[in-house]
This record gives C-alpha cells, structure tokens and sequence, in this order.
C-alpha cells in the first residue's frame, strides 16, 4: 500500500494550481508520482520534475489524490476513467465540494469497494507548496491511519473531522473566516488610504497590533503593490462563497456579511479578475468605494 511505502506510486487526477503543489509535495517526499489531467500540457512541468504520465492512475496506483473544481467534476472525471479501481483502492478526495454531493460521491465508490477520504485543504497553493497546508480530513479512521504517511506528505498537519461530509462542511466553514479576513483588509487598506494615511504604513500597524491576521502575511504586499498573480483564484473562492451560502439556506440560516462578500465577489467576476489572485477583490473594494459598486 502507497500508504507506508514510498515506492508504491501514488496518483494524481486534477493538475490546476493546488494540484500541481500537492504532486510536488509528493515528490518531494520521495513518491513515485502519476500525473493525469484532462489537458495533458498541465504534466510537462511536474514530468520534469520526475513524476510520470498516466493515462489511468486508478489503473495504475493503490491511492489517487484528486483535486478538482468541483465534487460534479470529479465524478465526471473518474467516470471518464472508468471503473478501472484497484481492489481496496484509497481516493484522496482534496476537492472543496457541496456537502451533500461528497457524501454521495463517498457513498457511490465504498459500493465499489473503493476506500474514500474526503481530503480538502485548508490553505493556498504557495502554502501548500511551502509546507504550511492543513489537510481536513472524514471518513473510516482506520484508513486514515493507513495512509497517515501519504497525508503527511501532503500537508505536514492534517486533522480528522468525523464522518463523510464534515471536511467539506469545515472547509466552508474555514473559508468563510478567511474570505472575511480578507475582505476586512482590503477594506482597511482602502479606508486608510481614503482618509489621508499611507497604506503600507496601516498594513504594518495591523500587523504589529491586533487587528493582526495571517492573511495580512499571505495576502498584504500583494493588495500594496497590485501584483495578483494567483496563489488561489478569485473565481475559485466565489464558488465556495456560494457553496456556504446554499449550505447555510439548506440549514435555515442567513449569513449576512457573507452575502455581501458574494456581491463584492461577483462585481470582481464582472471587471474580469476572476482568474487572478483572491487578494484581487482589493479592487471589488475599491469600486464599492467610489460607488461603482452596488451592495443590493
């Protein structure tokens, strides 16, 4: 089993920004690494790294790791593979998806003897890549023992939260503070600036006070200096925003400043920065401020 041997190849499905980290994060472990995505051009840099291609990891390795958009993509993706599963096959499951899709998801591959963890992270590309990911995991403890060393290797902290679904609802729940911390300093930044102070100088003040958050350290020089080269795509958050939002309705309840950072997300979408880094919504921000932005 890939779990506690790290000649046993692990597989990889779904090579967007946090995928390619967690391969890497595998090689550098010394795993052997499959590599599969639907564009194939995405490989060409974790091949020259050391990984390998290949047309069916399911085929091919006793664990996969997936990490897709959206739970409705990794069905369809594992559908267009085929029923190809090893016997007592462990998936990986680091998509951040619908609560109620990944349990059904779960649910559908234990029928087919396929032991699934339901994987997301907690924590962006750079800080994946860096070591600093929390990996949130649900499913049979007895196969998150097994696969602890592969876990490891993928974020070095990883906790387990109970039964199918809970990952994916503590995931939301995870990224509703982060969101909001984020939207609270680029609205900082802006209202410092508005009011005559220097926004570098107001970033220093809340890191060195207590209004001090980690997304200051992750995302604050990239809202000073404009440069939104994605660590997390903008476009990739408002689908968790809207993900809490329907799991928040579903349970009969509101979230107000979570619905008002829907608008400032999707009035981000509008002026094309869904592709660049979540830090972007500085922008969404910006507008609102200048009243080019309405929050109804």
């Amino acid at each position: 089993m890939g779990g506690s041997n790290n000649s046993q190849p692990i597989g990889v499905i779904g090579l967007g920004l946090l995928g390619t980290a967690l391969a890497e994060r595998l090689l550098g472990a010394g795993y052997r690494v499959l590599v599969y995505n639907r564009t194939r051009d995405k490989a060409a840099p974790l091949i020259a790294l050391g990984a390998t291609w290949s047309d069916n990891p399911l085929r091919d390795c006793d664990v996969c790791v997936v990490c897709l958009y959206t739970t409705e993509v990794v069905e369809e993706v594992l559908g267009e593979l085929g029923a190809a599963w090893r016997p007592k096959a462990v998936c990986i499951d680091c998509t951040t998806g619908e609560p109620t899709a990944t349990l059904a998801l779960a649910e559908q591959l234990q029928r087919r003897g396929v032991r699934y963890l339901e994987t997301p992270i907690a924590a962006s590309s750079d800080q994946t890549r860096r070591g600093e990911a929390l990996a949130l995991v649900a499913g049979d403890q007895a196969t998150f023992a097994e696969v602890e060393p592969v876990l490891r290797a993928l974020a070095p902290r990883s906790m387990y939260v109970g039964p199918w679904g809970s990952a994916a609802k503590m995931k939301l729940v995870s990224n509703l503070v982060l969101g909001l911390n984020r939207l609270a300093l680029a609205e900082g930044l802006v209202f410092a600036e508005k009011i005559g102070l220097r926004r570098d100088v107001a970033l220093q003040v809340f890191q060195t006070g207590n209004a001090n958050s980690g997304v200051m350290e992750t995302k604050g020089a990239k809202m000073l200096t404009g440069d939104f080269t994605p660590q997390a795509k903008l476009s990739q958050h408002a689908k968790d925003v809207r993900l809490m939002l329907a799991e928040a309705q579903a349970f009969g309840t509101a979230l107000p400043v979570t619905t008002l950072h829907l608008q400032l997300l999707e009035a981000a979408e509008r002026m094309d920065l869904g592709e660049l880094d979540n830090s972007a919504i500085l922008r969404a921000v910006e507008a609102a401020a200048r009243g080019e932005v309405s929050s109804r």
